[in-house]
């Protein structure tokens, strides 16, 4: 198996991980399927902060594991990544995470009923207006996808940068960095900050979700677009040793 196919493969694994973990956790562990029991926002939130740091320690080494197509657009502004390369990771990831939530709709149908509920519950898709998980408008949801998507883009391009952390503890930032992300906007847009994520469960949800989807595309690149530029700034002082100036002053 050559290097290239090796790299898509595990962004497509890495991804489909996310979404069992993530939106999983979401539809399994809270609601209609626990008898009352609900791990909430802060177990969701975790769930996907868990399954992206084991995924960067798993296939960090063979693709980065972006498993998000922010992350590669954020990659490829920084110049981490080839622009040629970015398509092939994005077809890679939006084809694991629809795997990943068709695996979830497989296990749903294993009881009568269950995938209609998780479909009419949302499956855990990213929405706004009456689709919001507390109302939200376009708007709002507009504010905070690009906001957290610039926030957690940039912990990962920190924490992939050769001194940025210490050796083998970046995926505990990024990790911890998404669950973050997620405790703070889950009740605004059901947090994309991922476009592989969003269109996976739009996919399963099949109504409403297909129709907004477009803003979990959009608002999620324009907030890496923002993390890279802000990187390009920032970050090349890091790389040369001047910020080290700074606070020895």
């Amino acid at each position: 198996m050559n290097q290239t196919t090796r790299i898509l493969l595990a962004e497509g694994i890495g991804t489909a991980v996310l979404v069992i973990g993530g939106p999983g956790t979401a539809i399994f562990a809270t609601g209609t399927f626990n008898q009352g029991l609900s791990v909430g926002i802060l177990g969701v939130a975790l769930a996907f902060g868990l399954s992206l740091m084991t995924m960067a320690y798993l296939i960090g080494r063979i693709s980065g594991c972006h498993i998000n197509p922010a992350v590669t657009i954020g990659m490829v502004i920084t110049k981490k990544l080839e622009p040629a390369k970015a398509a092939p990771y994005i077809i890679a990831q939006v084809v694991g995470g629809i795997v990943g939530a068709g695996l979830l709709a497989l296990t749903l149908r294993g009881t009568d009923g269950y995938l209609d509920l998780a479909q009419n519950a949302g499956f855990a898709s990213n929405g706004y207006g009456v689709h919001s998980p507390a109302g939200f408008d376009l708007l709002s949801v507009a504010i905070i996808e690009i906001v957290v998507t610039a926030v957690f883009v940039l912990i990962v391009l920190g924490t992939t940068d050769e001194s940025g952390v210490p050796k083998g503890f970046g995926p505990i930032a990024a990790g911890f960095g998404l669950a973050l992300v997620h405790m703070v906007s889950i009740p605004v847009s059901n947090t994309s900050v991922n476009p592989a994520r969003s269109i996976a469960t739009a996919v399963f949800q099949g109504d409403w979700a297909l129709g907004q989807v477009w803003a979990f595309i959009v608002f999620p690149l324009i907030g890496a677009a923002v993390a890279g530029a802000l990187w390009m700034v920032v970050g090349p002082e890091i790389v040369r040793g001047e910020a080290g100036a700074v606070t020895s002053t």
